[in-house]
């Protein structure tokens, strides 16, 4: 009687119901609507209600901006250790980046290699946000150096995709020493004539944005891109004012003069080629 009820109600015979599949469905954090994941990633990984740019892996991004099957990837099996033992309540270092391995696919916050961006050769050097969230420790340092060292040796323009929360706080003093690393590396580029282009998606924060990040001689946005060095929430509560609307991203950085311009995902690839061509005639 009881599997009877269960399976009949009021006389009508009842189905059960079907779980929906997951990773099917994305909300968007910009409208808040729920959306098709394939119609998200079709669009470029942007959301077609509001045009919210949503974060995108390494992978896809230089998937998104190189010639296909044009990227070379160097130092991929780069890795780094702990240099200070470090552990955060019960959790290590060490087991922080195997759990975000293994989510991510990813072993380091940062790819570079070689690349054409229609027809043009260039360096790149992707942040990876999946991982540890963008940070920069040791590894991502080592790799920039080489990628700058790369593109001087070869006379390539320098293209960065910086996508961070700053600093890896597990490297402590290592992961500050990167941003005095790649500012150096980078000032030798300049003096060499090197044209460094960086793009600032969302959130370009810490000490990537107090070093390599704001230091191209093209800064591009993408749209509605967090950029800043504290959160603002951090600000708003050390100097305890109100801070305007819209406060620190891609629009009020733009306004303020702080990048060069705001460029649309599905427009980025042709805009660095045509800042290729321009800067390097």
């Amino acid at each position: 009687m009881a599997k009877e009820a269960k399976s009949k109600w009021n006389g009508f015979s009842l189905k059960p119901r079907k779980e929906m599949p997951e990773g099917l469905w994305v909300r968007c954090t910009g409208c808040e609507h729920m959306l098709y994941k394939s119609t998200v990633e079709k669009n470029l990984n942007i959301c077609p209600e509001c045009d919210h740019h949503f974060r995108i892996e390494a992978t896809t991004r230089i998937k998104y901006l190189a010639d296909e099957g044009s990227f070379q990837q160097m130092l991929g099996d780069l890795t780094t250790d702990d240099p200070l033992d470090f552990k955060f309540r019960e959790t290590t270092y060490k087991q922080r980046i195997k759990a975000d391995e293994d989510k991510s696919g990813a072993i380091e916050a940062m790819q570079i290699g070689k690349a054409f961006i229609k027809g043009r050769g260039a360096m790149l050097a992707v942040m990876e946000p999946n991982f540890l969230m963008g940070s920069m420790g040791s590894v991502v340092g080592e790799k920039l150096c080489v990628a700058v060292d790369k593109a001087m040796a070869e006379k390539l323009p320098l293209v960065v995709v910086s996508c961070s929360g700053g600093a890896r706080m597990h490297e402590g003093v290592v992961s500050l020493g990167q941003m005095a690393k790649t500012s150096a590396a980078l000032a030798k580029f300049d003096e060499a004539g090197g044209l460094y282009i960086c793009v600032l998606a969302d959130p370009t924060t810490g000490g990537v944005t107090a070093s390599f990040a704001m230091l191209g001689d093209c800064l591009i946005a993408e749209p509605g891109a967090l950029i800043g060095f504290a959160g603002p929430r951090t600000i708003a509560e050390t100097i305890k004012v109100e801070l305007p609307e819209g406060f620190q991203t891609a629009e009020f950085m733009l306004e303020h003069g702080f990048v060069d311009m705001i460029v649309h995902r599905k427009d980025l690839r042709s805009e660095i080629a045509r800042l290729i061509d321009y800067c390097q005639k």
